[in-house]
């Protein structure tokens, strides 16, 4: 029998060849065209891109060629495509829906299938649970048209979906002062859809981009993913002290997600790069609005929200949230713990390309390099401190669960315990207004433990009794 596809926080993902195979893209393409003509979407424009990972751009038209034959018409890009310009095109083409083969940061053995609303955000988790209910048990449902006979009937068309994103930066940022400046910027594009994207953007006056990791290789060398934390980006940190650069940009495989290293190769983390993104926004654009994130990231946030007036809601993990309650509170901007941010006027998706622009504006607007960045931040919120372990574990998840819910720990790391929030997972309140965040992958048996403090010396021992709490 037909494996059974599980929809995660965007889509599915399987290991290529062992359940991500051809008949199984066309089957969740089948379910997903059953899910738009539903809603009353039949013969509407799709946008469907890929990544670079192994065979993307086939499987990407497998899926192509399954909407043509359910009567959709297709924009297919025409290369490898980050996610945030899949994303846009959705918007600019006004289209109903997107489907994206990446894995983003996942490893290289891994391919996705990920789908997109007509705002070109995350498709909420009742409609991703709709969706798979809709996939048929085995391709004998499947509809398809041969891609040849679909783009000669003018039903599956390619296109370059960079010209377009590339004129709506213009409404977000002005790049002429960041081409102007003459900063030396090191990328590593993790050998994935963002490689010679800042150097096209940024490139003509004195600003030079250097890249590393900037050709198609599916099996990512020099890392174990392409995320953007270390030990991934060990290459890239070391780069840039190798050629003297004053800032770090990284984007992870589709390039949705960003990190930062500052000019001496030091990593600054994800929390600390959405407080900074935040602080820039409320001070240097002198920007208003709501603040969204996930219980997973920075409680600077919240110290920043009180400092600016502004609001901040959490949400659980995953944009699948995020999305929605941006859209309801016309936020400013929203994040993940993951390093993805997304930011009002753009679609509510993350955008690694405009979040590694916003940083650099940061930058020559403030004269500060990346380490003097992080301390100003500092001096407004004090310092935070941050790290995360993920482990496997055997099992039954129900009874983990039921033990961390029933540990009642007074102090955790020598800081006593003042709640406990059970949005989405277990997250521990700590007197220093820090946290610890015990929550279960919902697509493999992982469990993630991760915390924040303003003790720098206590970051071990918080995550060590968040382990013997999760019974690890």
């Amino acid at each position: 029998m037909t494996n059974k596809i599980i929809f995660g926080t965007d889509g599915w993902r399987g290991a290529i060849a062992e359940d991500y195979t051809f008949e199984n893209v066309r089957r969740c393409s089948q379910g997903f065209a059953d899910y738009l003509k539903k809603h009353q979407k039949q013969g509407q424009d799709v946008i469907v891109g890929h990544d670079k990972r192994f065979l993307s751009e086939n499987f990407a038209l497998a899926v192509a060629e399954v909407l043509a034959g359910n009567g959709f018409h297709v924009y297919l890009t025409d290369g490898a495509t980050p996610t945030p310009v899949i994303s846009y095109a959705v918007v600019d083409k006004k289209a109903c829906a997107a489907v994206n083969i990446t894995a983003s940061h996942n490893p290289a053995k891994d391919n996705g299938f990920k789908v997109r609303e007509s705002h070109g955000g995350a498709i909420p988790p009742d409609e991703l649970k709709e969706i798979e209910s809709l996939i048929p048990e085995d391709e004998t449902k499947v509809v398809r048209l041969p891609g040849a006979e679909a783009e000669a009937a003018g039903k599956i068309t390619r296109f370059d979906a960079s010209i377009n994103y590339i004129e709506h930066l213009k409404d977000l940022i002005d790049l002429e002062p960041i081409r102007k400046a003459g900063l030396r910027i090191q990328y590593d594009g993790m050998w994935g859809n963002g490689a010679g994207w800042f150097t096209r953007l940024l490139a003509g006056d004195k600003t030079e981009v250097i890249e590393i990791h900037n050709t198609r290789n599916p099996i990512f060398p020099e890392m174990k993913r392409p995320e953007p934390i270390p030990p991934n980006i060990n290459g890239g940190l070391q780069a840039t002290v190798d050629n003297h650069a004053d800032v770090l940009i990284i984007n992870d495989g589709d390039a949705d997600r960003v990190g930062v290293g500052d000019e001496n190769g030091v990593f600054i983390n994800q929390l600390q790069v959405y407080a900074l993104l935040a602080l820039y926004m409320l001070e240097i654009r002198k920007e208003k609005g709501a603040i969204v994130k996930t219980l997973s990231t920075t409680s600077m946030l919240e110290k920043l929200g009180k400092l600016y007036d502004v609001p901040v809601y959490e949400t659980g993990v995953g944009f699948k949230y995020v999305a929605p309650k941006m859209l309801e509170t016309n936020a400013l901007m929203g994040g993940e713990e993951s390093g993805g941010y997304a930011f009002r006027g753009n679609v509510p998706e993350r955008d690694g390309i405009l979040a590694g622009l916003y940083m650099l504006d940061f930058m020559v607007k403030t004269g500060k390099k990346p380490s003097e960045l992080l301390q100003y931040l500092f001096s407004k919120v004090g310092a935070h401190y941050y790290d995360r372990i993920d482990t496997m574990f055997e099992g039954d998840r129900s009874v983990r669960e039921d033990a961390i819910r029933n540990a009642k720990p007074q102090t955790i790391g020598g800081l006593k315990v003042t709640g406990l929030n059970t949005l989405d997972g277990f997250k521990f309140l700590l007197e220093d207004g820090g946290w610890l965040l015990i929550r279960f992958s919902g697509t493999e048996p992982i469990m993630r433990v991760y915390c924040e403090t303003t003790h720098q010396e206590k970051v071990q021992a918080i995550l060590k009794d968040g382990l013997k709490i999760a019974g690890l």
